[in-house]
């Protein structure tokens, strides 16, 4: 009985219209996304990059521990040492459609050389661009360094 009575009053359908008028008049969260950035966190990890020291020289030091821990095996490192003794990369590749973006590899790393940086438009038309080589990532992080620093310097307390 009281189901007839709800469907020959349209109790349903009124309360969903009084909803859909209540929303109607309030303020708008839809995001102009190219135009408008969405705001984000210290803690985000986006597109890597490879860091250097402020004298220009790159971070890497060679150990392997990103190639070691990431779990999707999308790093591959090669290296060999210099005249100095030191090693540094020869090739560092990071595959971009493999990664999970879990962060492994920027804890694993003992001098901050490998981060993700505050960049998450990677929309390409072929996967093969999305194969970063040690330049496109050193690159990277010539670009965003700034950025990445105050990340680092705002995520300090939490490692």
């Amino acid at each position: 009985m009281i189901k007839l009575l709800k469907q020959f009053l349209l109790i349903d359908i009124t309360q969903g219209m009084s909803i859909t008028l209540r929303n109607l008049f309030k303020k708008k969260l839809t995001m102009k996304y190219p135009q408008e950035r969405v705001p984000t966190s210290p803690r985000f990890r986006g597109e890597h990059a490879l860091r250097r020291y402020p004298n220009g020289e790159e971070r890497c030091i060679a150990c392997k521990l990103c190639e070691a821990v990431c779990p999707a095996q999308a790093i591959t490192i090669e290296a060999e040492p210099r005249k100095d003794g030191s090693r540094r990369t020869t090739r560092y590749d990071i595959d971009m459609v493999k990664c999970i973006y879990c962060g492994l590899c920027e804890e694993a790393c003992p001098v901050d050389a490998i981060v993700e940086g505050p960049h998450f438009d990677l929309a390409c038309s072929d996967r093969s661009k999305l194969v970063y080589d040690k330049e496109k990532l050193l690159q990277n992080g010539d670009i965003w360094e700034d950025s990445i620093a105050e990340r680092l310097r705002k995520d300090a307390p939490y490692r």
